[in-house]
């Protein structure tokens, strides 16, 4: 199952859509939408819910994240995500990120900034993982490679994100913007 925010203009406050697609490999099987406070700390609970909705709970093998925060700095906590749905939680990149202006942008401008950067930084560092980097929970850097290989069909990135963020665009600004996801 992926996850990914919709877009949301720099000065919006409030609550930002989130959706997810569950996927059979490669196939679409469902799709879940709900909300996540703009630089809140609700990320966690309520992905954790949209998995328990999305009917396919038992089916379900991994749950994959575009970035580890969504709606801004929402940074999900991705162990307690796993252990809430008893699932291994994969964090996917096209690219690392600059951990320093992360850093020192939720410690000067974030409420509950250092709380959220130390969820970050517990995650360790990301690591290239067949054409993306990616952090981990739950699952070996092997399991992972095995995962990306059988769930990306077009570009490097799995195809539950792929298609979250086109469903995302789409249903929020009337059009979703292919291209690189």
């Amino acid at each position: 199952m992926g996850f990914d925010d919709a877009p949301f203009a720099r000065e919006d406050r409030g609550n930002v859509r989130v959706f997810g697609t569950v996927y059979a490999r490669t196939t679409l099987h469902a799709v879940v939408s709900g909300r996540v406070r703009r630089d809140g700390r609700n990320s966690t609970p309520e992905l954790a819910r949209l998995v328990g909705e999305s009917g396919a709970r038992e089916h379900l093998h991994l749950i994959l994240l575009q970035g580890v925060a969504l709606a801004g700095f929402n940074v999900v906590d991705a162990p307690a995500l796993g252990a809430l749905t008893g699932l291994p939680v994969l964090i996917v990149a096209r690219r690392p990120p600059d951990f320093e202006r992360i850093r020192a942008a939720l410690l000067t401008r974030v409420p509950g900034g250092a709380r959220k950067w130390w969820l970050i930084a517990a995650l360790g560092p990301m690591e290239p993982c067949r054409g993306v980097w990616v952090q981990r929970v739950g699952l070996s850097l092997g399991e992972a490679e095995t995962a990306l290989a059988a769930l990306t069909v077009t570009g490097r990135i799995p195809e539950a994100l792929r298609a979250t963020h086109l469903i995302a665009g789409g249903v929020t600004r009337g059009s979703s913007r292919g291209g690189r996801v």
